[in-house]
C-alpha cells in the first residue's frame, strides 16, 4: 500500500473509534510493514492521546489482532484484568504464589520481592513524568529490593546517578510491527519468578497488552483510563496509583543524571524541539522574538535538538534575534542536568518541561497543538513555579505577552 492509502485507512479507523462505533475487525492492510508509520503514529497515538476509558478498550480490542501467533482475545481479555487496580504483592507481606489475581492472604508463599522491574516509557518526557514517580515509590515500597529499570540507554542515563537503580538495555525500534515488537521478546527473559513488574503504560509491551512474566505479579498503570472523571496531570495520577498499588504516599518526580559542568551564573535553559509536531509549533517569527525577550533578561543554554530541520530553525531563530546563546549538542540526560542548574526554562510542550517540573526549576511552557482538551490537562506540568501559556486560542502577540509577564 502507498503511504497515504495507509493514512487514510489509519484515520478512517481511528474517526469510527472516536465516533464510538469502532469496527470488529482490524484492516489487515495496517499490519503491513509500509503502514506501521500510520499504525502507531496516526491510529495507536490518536486513541492514547484522547485519554478516554471506551478508546482504550477499542484498543485492545483492536490491537491485539495485529500480535502474530497470539490469542487477540484472550490477549484483550487478560488486558482489562491487569489493569485492575490491586495492592502489590510483597509489599510489606510475602509474594502471592497463586496464578488468580484475586489470590488471598492463605495462597501466600514465603518468598519474597527481590527484584522490581520497571518499564520505560520509551519517550523521555514520560519517562519523568511517570515512569519516575514509580520509581520513586518503588524505592520506598521496597527498600532491600534491586530496582531496574528496563528501557533505552537514553531514557536510563536521566536516572543514572540514583543508587538504587540498575539498567536493563532494552531498545525499542521505531520501524515495522516486527521491529516495534522485538522489545517485548527482549523483556521476557527479565520477569524471574521473584520479580514484581510496574508497566506505567510502556510501548515495550505495546502499552500493556503483551503479557510479561506472572499476571499476580504485574501492575499496569493504564494512565489513558485512569482517574478519568479527573483534570488531573500524569505525575500526580501516577502518585494516586503508587499509593494505591504500592502502599507508598506522595510519590514525585524526580531526576538523578550524572553531574557535569554548568556555565557560570545565571542563565535560561531552552528547547524549542516539538518532536517532529509541527502543530506544537507558534508559526511566524514567534521564536526569533521569544529568544529576544529572553536574552534580555539572562544568557541562553539552547538545546540545538536532533539536528536537521530542528536545528536550523533554531539557528536561524538565534540570528535573527541577535541572542547571546550557546547551544547544547549533547545527550538529553546532559541537556536534563544543564535544566537543573539553570535559573528558568522556556520551551513548549516537550521533555524539558517535565524535567524543569521535576527538578523545581521555574519553567514556562507554550502549550498548543493538542487534539483533545484531556490530554492537554494531562500532559500539563503543575508546580508553584510553573507557567502554562495555552496557545490554541490566542494569537503569536497575545502569547509572547503572556511569557513576557510571567518572567517579569
Amino acid at each position: 500500500m502507498t503511504s497515504t492509502s495507509c493514512e487514510q485507512l489509519a484515520q478512517s479507523l481511528l474517526e469510527q473509534c472516536i465516533a464510538g462505533a469502532p469496527p470488529a475487525q482490524l484492516p489487515s492492510e495496517l499490519t503491513h510493514d509500509t503502514c506501521a508509520r500510520a499504525l502507531f503514529g496516526i491510529f495507536v497515538e490518536g486513541l492514547g492521546d484522547r485519554f478516554d476509558p471506551e478508546l482504550c478498550d477499542a484498543y485492545a480490542d483492536l490491537f491485539a489482532q495485529a500480535i502474530p501467533q497470539q490469542n487477540a482475545t484472550a490477549l484483550s481479555a487478560r488486558y482489562r484484568k491487569v489493569r485492575e487496580i490491586r495492592r502489590a504483592s510483597g509489599v510489606g507481606r510475602p509474594i502471592l504464589a497463586a496464578d488468580s489475581l484475586s489470590a488471598g492472604p492463605s495462597e501466600r508463599s514465603s518468598d519474597s520481592v527481590t527484584r522490581v522491574l520497571i518499564l520505560s516509557r520509551v519517550t523521555l518526557g514520560a519517562d519523568v513524568a511517570v515512569t519516575s514517580v514509580i520509581l520513586d515509590a518503588a524505592k520506598r515500597a521496597f527498600p532491600a529490593a534491586e530496582i531496574t529499570f528496563a528501557g533505552p540507554r537514553k531514557n536510563f542515563e536521566l536516572f543514572a546517578a540514583d543508587p538504587r537503580l540498575t539498567h536493563a538495555p532494552i531498545d525499542y525500534r521505531r520501524g515495522t510491527l516486527a521491529d516495534r515488537l522485538k522489545a517485548w521478546e527482549d523483556l521476557k527473559p527479565l520477569a524471574t519468578p521473584a520479580t514484581l513488574i510496574l508497566d506505567p503504560d510502556s510501548r515495550l509491551t505495546q502499552l500493556g497488552l503483551l503479557p510479561i512474566g506472572d499476571d499476580h505479579l504485574y501492575h499496569l498503570f493504564e494512565s489513558r483510563s485512569y482517574r478519568a472523571h479527573t483534570d488531573d496531570n500524569l505525575p500526580s495520577l501516577a502518585a494516586h496509583w503508587a499509593e494505591a498499588t504500592l502502599g507508598v504516599p506522595g510519590a514525585r518526580p524526580y531526576i538523578a543524571p550524572l553531574p557535569a559542568p554548568t556555565p557560570q551564573g545565571p542563565y535560561i535553559a531552552i528547547s524549542l524541539g516539538v518532536g517532529e509536531n509541527a502543530a506544537k509549533r507558534i508559526p511566524g517569527n514567534f521564536e526569533t522574538q521569544l529568544l529576544a525577550l529572553l536574552s534580555a533578561k539572562a544568557p541562553l543554554v539552547i538545546d540545538r535538538g536532533a539536528g536537521g530541520e530542528e536545528a536550523e530553525r533554531v539557528e536561524r531563530a538565534v540570528v535573527q534575534s541577535g541572542a547571546r546563546a550557546t547551544y547544547w549538542e549533547g545527550s538529553f540526560a546532559g541537556f536534563a542536568n544543564l535544566i537543573g542548574h539553570s535559573s528558568l526554562y522556556v520551551g513548549y510542550d516537550s521533555a524539558g518541561q517535565h524535567v524543569a517540573a521535576a527538578a523545581g526549576i521555574p519553567l514556562v511552557t507554550v502549550f498548543t497543538g493538542f487534539p483533545a482538551e484531556r490530554m492537554f490537562h494531562r500532559w500539563r506540568p503543575a508546580g508553584p513555579r510553573v507557567t502554562v501559556v495555552r496557545a490554541d486560542h490566542a494569537n503569536a502577540v497575545e502569547i509572547l505577552a503572556q511569557v513576557a509577564h510571567a518572567i517579569a
